[in-house]
């Protein structure tokens, strides 16, 4: 060391960085060694271009590997990180450690001091995130030399408003950060604490990182890498390493783009869904990089929340450098990036879809649920998450979902609606009425067995072109009935006529008034005696059981609201209330009232069961005597 020492002033902006830096980030101090090893990175990145155009005598040290050592010393309570980068020159020094570099202006601060306030780590515009080793250290000295050869300097400071620059012999190319920590940060000259920051943030780093000795850096950034260069196996290990698991991965997409923007991403799909299996919701599986640093751990940003199962990387070079955890929610980059991202998923699961449909419906039978939840959750993604759906029809064979485009190319010529029905089972919705006429006319019918899958139709509202409706809508048609008659309508009673129906149907208005908000003649019905249906075409009954649970859950009292009730002329029980109006209209009135009820239960929604039970006992009473 010479005693050529010169004092210098930090520049204004400067001194305020600091003084956010110092006093207001401390609750993520760790951030200052991730920052520190991405600058080293980048000399060592800066140092190899030059090795490319210049010869070896034009290179200072040029026998020396590419590397960063990190050296702890626990009695001086010190932290030593070294590179064998780019270096710089004393110029250098003073460019790039007494201002802020590239900054902007008191725009950057202000903008930088209300981050702080918001308890943000900062990403390392270079320059700004030097200054984070001030939040650990109290005093920071920089030893470097410069790739061409000249003299080494080292820089101090202890971040209070002035730094000295002195020349310094004997120095290898590369640049060394000596920090001498503060009290109260002596954990950062531990090696279980720096290996931990080292492992969380810079495992990517495409330089060796060597910690006493120890290469902590082991595992390869494959996203970085071309496919046709990594092997299964390769793709295996990695898989396990960023999802912390034992299996190997159902799913692998692997994908690099320029445009819009310079994206690489490797995600992967789990054989389980710890979530189904009663662990709890999943956290994001996604770590987001920029140039291989981690930015955000298990990111709840960069990809929407019904793709969390998903695990993986996503790095973004066009992500800048000075973005903050907080920002990243609102910042219109990310939020470009999980656009590309995520459709470029949907495509990549369609084109399973087609390579292999037995695959794929082991996919959805995993982690369907999750792209139900967008349907009803995301807009934006709804057409290409309806590709991806998949229910049991009146034509598929029991167990084996299909496609809406299966739906529609077995659809009839003249038919302009897809119809679903919701049931607990196959079974159930087979034996209900609502599929009655459907069968009949050999409409195919979808079936929803799953507690979300109404709200999923009905937030999908179509499929190429065609409306999906509910077949327990109230003004449900479909069309004439041109259908030749079965041997069961040969075999049917004759209607009520027109005028006995009207004044079945007054009837029954004024007695179940309390029940239904309307009754009606049915035009669906072939040979149950009544069904309930919905005057609400959004709501069907399996959506407001749904939501009346919810508030039983939570101790309210789920009310149902009125219902329409259609009655089936052509029904011998139907043709004998009519009769009993007349004859017994006590008697009627039970009837009537348990005709409701049965079909509400077969509609699925809640009834009073004590009065029922209460009501088939005096009925039975009836017809015993």
């Amino acid at each position: 060391m010479t005693a050529a020492t010169t004092t210098h002033e930090f520049q204004a902006e400067t001194k305020k960085l600091l003084d956010i830096v110092i006093n207001s980030l401390y609750t993520e101090r760790d951030v200052f060694i991730r920052e520190l090893i991405s600058n080293a990175a980048d000399a060592l990145e800066k140092y190899r271009h030059e090795s490319l155009t210049h010869s070896e005598e034009e290179l200072f040290d040029a026998h020396v590997p590419l590397e960063i050592t990190i050296d702890l010393d626990e009695k001086k309570n010190q932290l030593t990180i070294t590179d064998t980068g780019i270096g710089m020159t004393k110029d250098d020094l003073l460019a790039n450690l007494g201002t802020i570099a590239h900054s902007g202006s008191n725009t950057f601060l202000t903008q930088l001091a209300e981050a702080a306030r918001q308890d943000v780590s900062l990403i390392g515009q270079f320059g700004v995130g030097f200054y984070s080793a001030f939040m650990a250290g109290a005093t920071v000295r920089v030893r470097s030399r410069s790739w061409d050869g000249s003299e080494g300097h080292e820089w101090v400071s202890d971040g209070t408003g002035t730094y000295t620059v002195s020349e310094c012999q004997g120095l290898h190319r590369g640049t060394k950060v000596i920090v001498e920590l503060k009290e109260g940060c002596e954990d950062y000259a531990k090696k279980w604490k720096v290996e931990s920051v080292i492992k969380q943030y810079s495992s990517f780093v495409p330089f060796p990182i060597k910690l006493e000795g120890e290469t902590l850096n082991t595992v390869q950034a494959l996203w970085a890498r071309s496919r046709s260069e990594i092997t299964d196996e390769e793709y295996v290990e990695f898989y396990k390493f960023v999802a912390n698991a034992v299996d190997e991965p159902m799913l692998r997409l692997h994908f690099s783009t320029d445009a819009p923007l310079a994206i690489n991403a490797l995600l992967f799909v789990p054989k389980e869904n710890l979530e189904i299996m009663g662990f709890g919701k999943m956290s994001p599986g996604v770590n987001l990089y920029c140039q291989r640093i981690l930015i955000d751990q298990h990111s709840e940003n960069i990809l929407p929340e019904w793709l969390r199962f998903l695990k993986g990387v996503i790095d973004s070079e066009d992500l800048p450098l000075n973005i903050s955890r907080q920002a990243l929610q609102d910042n219109a980059l990310v939020a470009k990036i999980r656009r590309v991202i995520s459709k470029r998923f949907l495509k990549f699961l369609e084109d399973e879809a087609k390579k292999d449909e037995a695959a794929y419906l082991e996919f959805w039978k995993t982690f369907g649920i999750y792209l139900k939840e967008g349907v009803t959750s995301d807009f934006e993604y709804r057409t290409e998450l309806g590709k991806l759906m998949r229910f049991e029809t009146s034509k598929s064979e029991a167990g084996t979902p299909v496609s809406l485009s299966d739906y529609l190319l077995r659809m009839h010529p003249d038919q302009k609606e897809i119809y679903y029905i919701n049931g607990p089972n196959r079974e159930a919705i087979e034996a209900g009425p609502y599929i009655e006429m459907f069968r009949k006319k050999d409409v195919e019918l979808i079936y929803t067995m799953e507690p979300i899958d109404d709200f999923v139709l009905s937030y999908l509202g179509e499929f190429d072109g065609k409306k999906l409706v509910s077949a327990d809508k109230a003004d449900l048609s479909l069309g004439d009935d041109d259908t030749p008659p079965s041997e069961s309508d040969e075999k049917a009673e004759t209607p009520l006529d027109d005028k006995a129906a009207g004044d079945l149907v007054s009837w029954l208005k004024e007695t179940l008034k309390e029940q239904v908000a309307e009754v009606s003649i049915s035009k669906r019905l072939v040979d149950a005696p009544a069904l309930i249906v919905n005057p609400d075409g959004f709501m069907t009954s399996s959506m407001e059981r749904i939501m009346a649970a919810g508030k039983f859950e939570k101790g309210l009292k789920p009310e149902i609201g009125k219902k329409n009730l259609e009655i089936n002329p052509t029904n011998p029980l139907i043709r004998r209330l009519a009769e009993l109006v007349k004859e017994d209209e006590v008697f009627a009135v039970e009837i009537a009232r348990q005709i409701h009820d049965n079909a509400m239960i077969q509609a699925g929604l809640m009834i009073d069961p004590l009065e029922m039970v209460a009501r088939n006992y005096r009925i039975l009473g009836k017809l015993a005597g």
